[in-house]
């Protein structure tokens, strides 16, 4: 069956090992098949037993569907129960899991932790890594095993490409591909993908590209009363989204090569994003360029398995003003006498002259450079056929440099210096055993210890005089007057069970103790400046952000279970879900008043505002449902129901406060139909209103709303299409987790003048789109 030479021991030990421990690596099928290293090839049967504890897991199957519809590799976990999205670029969204996202969350690529190096974070992880080149994704939603863990207290996230293939012995080298493209009608987006590799029993070379671009999209009605840009001669129709365009290309070449139970493998991944929009963000992406290099090394032994891995990460970010929101600030000059009417009072601001001086600011640009370096080790150990020991062994070095160079008016003469020199050093060890005692009882234990450490260099405003405005020199000999590194020693333990009670009926539940120390924008952004605070901002809500040199690391206690009642063929089932977290320390924000560098003692409510990160309390509980079951067999095809429920609950508990961007009840319904190749939906989306509202952050209420999607597919042998139809009836509705509108106008200033972006205009959600895709396999 395979060339992998496993003696008995380890193959008692295949009946103990959970697919994420087999799923990568390479098998050779005694045909003329190509096939990966699955549960299926090395086990010789799927096992409801075997799947790991905690995990959901997106297979390439599913993941097909969903690629023609968007972008987004994010969104392709909109069916994960308890999982939702924060708004942000097209291509960007930031994935939540039970209230918690960002980087509450360890999301992998490619078993590399990336670093959002911009302090909007606007190049996440997900983002590097196109829908079209995922393999899997897996979502650990609550409570993660400590070797899935770390640095993170809402769960994790794993996505990964393609796993090479390699031909049987004796067969001749194969080379294979897929060329694929869509279309999506409201925002014009197009995009093409195209990957192709060449196999040999012991080697493998792949190649793997995307491109996809779009136009802003509309809303399905007005949501707005201006056309306003900030520049002469440009308007926005009052349905048009602003800064919603984006275009970006993803290049991966791989090289894998494999001998006896040894697998190599080389990855090689450029980002090349020549802008991204953000319609809750007051700057935009110009440019993003991302390089990575990913080694592994996967071996079986006798006694288990050892996968060692190394990676590098550079990125080269810049931000300015997008083609929605005003460029120029001051005032047009002949002669140097102002003629012009381009203040920052002006409803149509006019290029102003000479470039860079006192009165006129040409845009505001900001650069910022991040590196990641990271190691890691994990062995499997076969204690005996029932325990499986796992330990483990990871380093991450983070540098980050974030600097806005002068273009004028109060942002002259000098370099404003937002981080530099910044670092952040992990370094975790982990251990957990997985005991199988019964056919019935599955149980995994674990502890992590983790040092994180973090420092920084001086800061420097764009003026260095004490009479420099917005109090940037008072505010930098601030921050350069204390101490900028410190040392957290975290620990994680987790505890989980599984108990099969029949055919019918599993119960997962857990306990678990998660640790997150702060990232360096929470902790090394210094200036109470509006201006420069509104730059900090990696949530979408239109304020401003301060770091806090003291805060703590945030940790989180969560209790969850899991019930599964199911068919034994699976053809029905239903899971529920119910948990509890509570976050001590938890990093949450306050007004803050800059004149006296301190919280502020009149609270706005109806503006935006800028606030300071400061350790709370927090407490987020509630209940996930899903379920399928058949409805019927016609002469039509066989027909399904699909649901889904999700209400999460988050409090602050110092204050009383609500916590910012915890998605409102919702629900899903799809009624499916299958018939030979065909395979078609109608599906049901249903958002209560959102009322329980942050109001330090004076988060904005957004009203329920139901959408109708229909989408279908059809399969031949090397051919498939997909089309469907979102948003049928072109419904208007605000996104509950989309931020504040801040997408077109006079974004630099707060409250813009005459109020563009005005407070109280949530980001609206897209209007009816027809999408179709096809690929062909070749």
């Amino acid at each position: 069956m395979s060339q992998f030479k496993l003696c008995p021991l380890a193959c008692a030990m295949a009946l103990a090992l959970p697919p994420m421990i087999l799923l990568s690596g390479p098998a050779l099928a005694a045909d003329d098949t190509v096939l990966t290293l699955t549960p299926i090839t090395v086990i010789g049967a799927q096992s409801r037993v075997s799947q790991p504890l905690g995990a959901a897991v997106i297979d390439p199957a599913s993941l097909a569907a969903k690629r023609s519809a968007t972008s987004d590799t994010a969104s392709l976990l909109s069916d994960i129960p308890g999982l939702s999205l924060y708004g942000a670029g097209g291509v960007s969204s930031l994935p939540a899991i039970n209230g918690l996202a960002d980087d509450r969350l360890r999301i992998k690529v490619d078993g590399m932790d990336l670093i959002a190096s911009c302090p909007n974070h606007m190049n996440p992880a997900l983002s590097y890594i196109d829908p079209t080149n995922v393999g899997t994704l897996k979502v650990y939603a609550g409570i993660a095993p400590v070797s899935a863990g770390g640095d993170s207290i809402g769960g994790s996230i794993n996505a990964e490409s393609r796993p090479p293939e390699f031909v049987a012995p004796g067969d001749k080298p194969i080379v294979k591909g897929e060329l694929g493209t869509f279309y999506r009608s409201n925002n014009d987006a197009r995009g093409l993908n195209l990957s192709a590799s060449y196999a040999t029993q012991a080697f493998n070379v792949s190649y793997s590209g995307s491109t996809a671009k779009a136009d802003n999209y509309t809303a399905g009605g007005d949501f707005k009363s201006y056309d306003f840009s900030g520049r002469i001669g440009h308007t926005l129709a009052r349905d048009e989204v602003g800064s919603t365009a984006y275009d970006t290309r993803n290049h991966s070449l791989g090289l894998a090569f494999m001998n006896d139970n040894h697998l190599f493998e080389a990855k090689l991944g450029i980002q090349d994003m020549p802008f991204q929009l953000y319609p809750n963000q007051r700057m935009d992406m110009l440019y993003n360029k991302q390089d990575s290099l990913n080694l592994r090394y996967l071996g079986q032994f006798d006694w288990g398995s050892l996968e060692a891995r190394a990676y590098q990460e550079n990125v080269d970010h810049f931000m300015d003003f997008g083609p929605d929101k005003r460029y120029w600030y001051g005032g047009s000059t002949v002669a140097g006498v102002v003629v012009g009417s381009g203040g920052a009072m002006a409803l149509n601001g006019a290029p102003c002259s000479p470039s860079g001086t006192a009165t006129c600011a040409a845009g505001m640009p900001m650069y910022t450079e991040g590196k990641t370096t990271g190691v890691s080790v994990k062995a499997d150990v076969a204690l005996n056929p029932q325990d499986l020991l796992r330990v483990g062994a990871e380093l991450q070095q983070y540098r980050v440099n974030d600097w806005w160079p002068a273009s004028g008016g109060g942002m002259a003469p000098g370099t404003f210096w937002n981080i530099k020199d910044g670092e952040r050093d992990r370094t975790a060890l982990f251990a957990e055993l997985e005991t199988r005692k019964s056919a019935q009882w599955m149980t995994l234990i674990g502890a992590r210890v983790e040092q994180v450490k973090m420092d920084a260099g001086k800061a420097a405003g764009y003026n260095t005089a004490s009479t420099a405005g917005g109090n940037q020199a008072r505010d930098a000999d601030a921050f350069n007057d204390q101490s900028h590194s410190s040392t957290d020693t975290n620990v994680d333990l987790s505890a989980l069970a599984k108990y099969t009670a029949n055919a019918n009926y599993d119960i997962e539940f857990g306990f678990a103790h998660k640790v997150r120390s702060p990232n360096v924008y929470e902790r090394f952004t210094w200036s109470t400046w509006q201006m420069a605070a509104l730059m900090n901002n990696f949530v979408g809500d239109g304020n401003g952000y301060i770091g806090n040199l003291n805060l703590k690391p945030e940790a989180a206690n969560t209790l969850s279970a899991t019930f599964d009642w199911h068919a034994a063929d699976s053809s029905w089932g239903f899971k529920a879900t119910p948990f509890y977290t509570q976050v001590d320390d938890y990093i949450d924000a306050v007004q803050w008043n800059a004149a006296t560098n301190a919280p502020a003692t009149t609270l706005a409510t109806d503006k935006f505002s800028v606030l300071k990160y400061m350790n709370q309390s927090a407490r987020l509980y509630g209940v996930n449902l899903s379920g399928h079951m058949p409805l019927a067999k016609t002469a039509v095809g066989d027909f399904g129901v699909k649901a889904l429920l999700n209400y999460t609950r988050g409090t602050n508990e110092d204050t009383g406060d609500n916590l910012y961007n915890i998605m409102p009840l919702n629900a899903k319904l799809a009624v499916t139909q299958t018939t030979g190749g065909w395979a078609n939906s109608v599906e049901l989306v249903m958002v209560s209103a959102k009322n329980d509202v942050s109001s330090v952050r004076n988060e904005i209420k957004t009203p329920g709303y139901g959408l109708v999607n229909l989408r279908g597919s059809f399969g031949w042998k090397t051919v498939r299409l997909d089309f469907g139809v979102e948003n049928l009836f072109d419904k208007f509705y605000s996104l509950p987790t989309g931020g504040a509108y801040t997408g077109q106008g006079t974004t630099m200033t707060n409250p813009a003048v005459p109020n563009y972006p005005q407070w109280g205009t949530a980001v609206p959600g897209m209007g009816r789109s027809i999408y179709v895709g096809v690929n062909v396999k070749f």
